[in-house]
């Protein structure tokens, strides 16, 4: 239903590399994208228990079927297929043979970097992007709607009220995905473990108080905090601190890769102007989109943030060569000179004079403010 940015650089990795690996969070639409562009491949799926036991007791025997290479999806349940695949592309020396895909980036990951390193190009696909959904979309739908519904491609193309998607997509992700990675003794406690840090989006991450909170040990809540990056929940972002200031923060800031499961998990019907989570829900929008549109690129994302000792802060800096951009995110749709303060202070101690604001707001307005909807030609 959607194109997806990735597409062309997906295919080119395909005419340069043996393996392929999609990976990226449960239903964002990895193996809708594989199998729209690898047709002429046999699509295997390892959710089939048989197929899977079969992948995972005689791998030999499984990769006989598909001598001229398949489409593999969730290949993370038979890693036992890694090592026969790289004696099989190394004696064909053939592009694009392989395509897997994974929804547990440690689980995929661990097992590349021992048996296919060097010979699999790999993509990480994120939910949808507004880019990608923008001519689908009307003047009537507003960002905090969008904020709100999220942006998994299901929600679309089914038509599916978020609520209970996301009910659900958590509920699986507890019951199901959790055991693969790690078993949980207590999903309860760890739901609640969640919902603390969707909380905190967009704050300094202070795991011991978060940990205080939910009745678990710090080395727990790290473990878990940990499982949850694995499995495409939750993100951090990194201070900057280069030489220009001492004072430089060192924790980090956490954000969700979907804004629509902060919205369930904190039981938030409808982001009003006055919702106290308004801004860090408009900010978590702009940074995650941001990743979205370099990792489509097939680039790092280069973003941190800057904040120091006194409280001064930028919201996001771009690190582009020896080029440094600071961009301030506010929600607010009007114009105001308050925008400019902190990123004024930034730029005086580091003498980087090209500052931008994200607002959210539909029109771009004169000193460097861009609307949400134009964002993404900040870091191109």
């Amino acid at each position: 239903m959607f194109k997806r940015n990735v597409e062309a650089y997906l295919l080119k990795l395909a005419r340069q590399f043996p393996v392929i690996t999609v990976t990226g969070p449960r239903q964002s639409g990895k193996t809708t994208l594989v199998r729209g562009l690898f047709q002429d491949k046999p699509y295997v799926n390892l959710e089939e228990i048989e197929l899977r036991h079969l992948a995972q007791n005689d791998p030999k025997a499984f990769l006989s079927f598909y001598k001229g290479g398949a489409v593999i999806d969730e290949a993370q349940h038979a890693p036992e297929l890694f090592s026969y695949i790289q004696v099989h592309v190394d004696e064909k020396d053939m592009p694009g043979e392989f395509i897997l895909t994974g929804s547990q980036n440690f689980l995929m990951m661990e097992k590349i970097s021992q048996s296919l390193a060097g010979r699999v190009g790999i993509v990480e696909l994120l939910p949808l992007s507004y880019l990608e959904i923008a001519d689908f979309l009307d003047e009537s739908n507003a960002i905090y709607d969008l904020i709100h519904q999220g942006f998994y491609p299901r929600l679309y193309k089914s038509k599916i009220d978020p609520q209970t998607f996301y009910k659900t997509y958590i509920q699986t992700y507890v019951e199901r995905d959790l055991r693969q990675i790690k078993n949980i003794e207590n999903p309860d406690l760890f739901q609640k473990f969640i919902r603390l840090c969707a909380a905190r989006v967009g704050q300094l991450f202070n795991l011991a108080s978060v940990a205080s909170e939910c009745g678990i040990a710090q080395n727990t809540a790290k473990n878990w905090l940990s499982i949850l990056k694995t499995s495409y929940i939750v993100f951090t972002l990194s201070p900057y601190f280069k030489n220009f200031n001492k004072r430089t923060v060192k924790q980090q800031k956490l954000y969700f890769y979907d804004t629509g499961i902060i919205c369930s998990l904190l039981n938030i019907d409808k982001i009003t102007p006055l919702h106290p989570l308004k801004g860090a829900l408009f900010e978590n929008f702009v940074v995650v989109e941001l990743i979205k549109y370099r990792w489509n690129l097939l680039r790092k994302h280069n973003l941190y943030f800057w904040r120091d000792s006194h409280g001064h802060e930028v919201d996001l800096v771009f690190e582009q060569s020896e080029k440094l951009i600071p961009i301030e995110i506010k929600a607010s749709q009007t114009m105001n000179r308050d925008f400019y303060k902190e990123l004024n202070y930034f730029q005086a101690i580091s003498h980087c004079q090209d500052g931008r604001v994200i607002y959210g707001g539909t029109e771009d307005l004169p000193k460097n403010v861009i609307s949400w909807r134009n964002m993404h030609r900040i870091i191109q």
